[in-house]
């Protein structure tokens, strides 16, 4: 269930695209009840050489690890199939970062996930000619290797720390773009999260990892022309290629797959020995060094590939919306139910985590309470609230037995602050908090690897309260 919301988002800057192209996306409408999403889509055609609703092939492939490499979760992974899930979570993408939501891979969306357009332009076709003279073969130009058109950045005028504006707007979807995560989010001002995150880029890319964004850097985020030279990338691969691991494709013991092949490697590449070596077999060997692993790291020694773990082996992208605390206190449990079908056509945009009525329920971040709900007044989510950051990001507590006291809207909240107790309010008789991500104030996306990620249901103890 969701809440209902209406959010315009009026004009984009697309780093590395087309610069000074603004895109328009209608209002849309995510209602508490229905948990359905109504948006107006502007018609935009497939790029040329991307794959359409209902085709197969290495070219859904790269969509899908493009979509999963930004954060999103994709059930069932790369499958190479554009089905229905696909386009939905295509859609989300889209809704998330400001492009039109169209459910296709039109061009500005190409580029914001750094898929390869082919040109549009073939040589036209010979006219019949003279069996002794062969007119030439008609040659289709290769797809671009750099960003096709302009840029976002005035070379002259890059930003530096303590700015704020469009430029470090530019700057900010560029690296979430790149695939990073940018603390404190996409919020127009040069600090110290900005600078943290540029390093973090620059050390991928073999730059000096100064975080300062000087004209290299710049070049390789796309958002100027590469006018001076751009240290390469190192030229040997990462040992690890986590394209198809996400969250609801983690193997488990007994699993036999090419993903298993990618976390023996590693762990191997970690400094941990597996036994057998990288055979592709989720056995007691695998599962022997990645308690190793874990207990070199400071994880919790179970042996199991969770998400954590995957993160810290670098199989795995940190989700894009990173918690702060785990919302529940334990003992609890969840699994992954994005999109599960539930009552009257709608899909679940959510998590629940089940615990006993009465657990405590944690700020997940420091923001404010924006919004309350009443059982009274909405049957379906019941008691529950919507906890908002500074970047607009916000997250939705549902089914909650009662709020915590002094909790009202306007309440400034810090993280692992008891904000409310777990209920079974609303539509349900099962004792659970839903719970919803909403990124920069946008579309809910599947919110079970960032929840995954702090996981705390084996903690009973009480959080202690958060210093003021």
């Amino acid at each position: 269930m969701s809440q209902n919301r209406t959010s315009t988002i009026s004009r984009i800057i697309l780093a590395g695209a087309v610069a000074s192209l603004a895109f328009v996306v209608a209002p849309g409408a995510v209602h508490a009840s229905t948990g359905k999403t109504v948006a107006v889509v502007v018609a935009t055609k497939t790029a040329p050489g991307q794959p359409k609703f209902g085709e197969s092939g290495p070219a859904v492939v790269a969509l899908q690890t493009a979509i999963m490499r930004n954060g999103f979760s994709l059930t069932g992974g790369a499958s190479g199939k554009f089905d229905k899930r696909t386009r939905l979570v295509l859609r989300n993408f889209q809704k998330v970062v400001g492009l039109k939501v169209t459910g296709k891979v039109d061009a500005a969306t190409a580029a914001v996930l750094k898929l390869n357009v082919a040109t549009t332009t073939v040589a036209p076709a010979t006219t019949a000619a003279p069996a002794t003279t062969a007119a030439p073969a008609t040659t289709v130009a290769p797809a671009p290797t750099v960003a096709p058109v302009a840029y976002a950045l005035n070379p002259a005028a890059l930003p530096i720390r303590g700015n704020r504006g469009e430029a470090v707007l530019a700057l900010q979807k560029a690296l979430v773009t790149a695939g990073l995560q940018v603390r404190g989010g996409v919020d127009g001002i040069f600090g110290s999260g900005t600078t943290q995150t540029l390093a973090t880029f620059q050390s991928t890319k073999g730059l000096p990892a100064t975080g300062l964004l000087d004209a290299n850097t710049a070049a390789a985020l796309g958002l100027i022309a590469p006018t001076t030279t751009v240290a390469p990338a190192p030229t040997v691969a990462p040992a690890v290629q986590a394209a198809s691991v996400t969250v609801t494709t983690l193997p488990s013991r007994g699993a036999r797959s090419n993903d298993v092949v990618i976390i023996q490697n590693a762990l191997i590449t970690a400094g941990i020995a597996v036994k057998g070596g990288a055979d592709g077999v989720f056995g007691g060997a695998t599962t022997v060094a990645i308690q190793k692993f874990q207990t070199a790291n400071g994880l919790p020694s179970n042996g199991k590939l969770d998400t954590r773990t995957a993160i810290k082996l670098g199989v795995m992208a940190a989700p894009a919306i990173q918690l702060d605390v785990f919302p529940m206190q334990g003992p609890c449990s969840f699994t992954n139910t994005w999109h599960a079908p539930r009552g009257g056509g709608r899909l679940h945009v959510g998590v629940d985590i089940i615990a006993k009525e009465g657990n405590l329920l944690y700020a997940v971040a420091d923001g404010t309470i924006t919004k309350i709900y009443n059982a009274a007044n909405d049957k379906l989510a019941g008691n529950g609230i919507r906890l908002t950051k500074a970047d607009g990001t916000y997250f939705f507590y549902g089914h909650m037995l009662r709020l915590a006291d002094g909790i009202t809207i306007g309440t400034q909240v810090k993280a692992g602050q008891v904000v409310g107790y777990n209920g079974k309010t609303g539509g349900t008789n099962t004792p659970h908090l839903h719970f919803e991500i909403h990124p920069f104030g946008g579309a809910a996306i599947d919110p079970t690897a960032a929840v995954d990620a702090v996981n705390a249901c084996g903690v009973t103890t009480p959080l202690p309260v958060p210093a003021a």
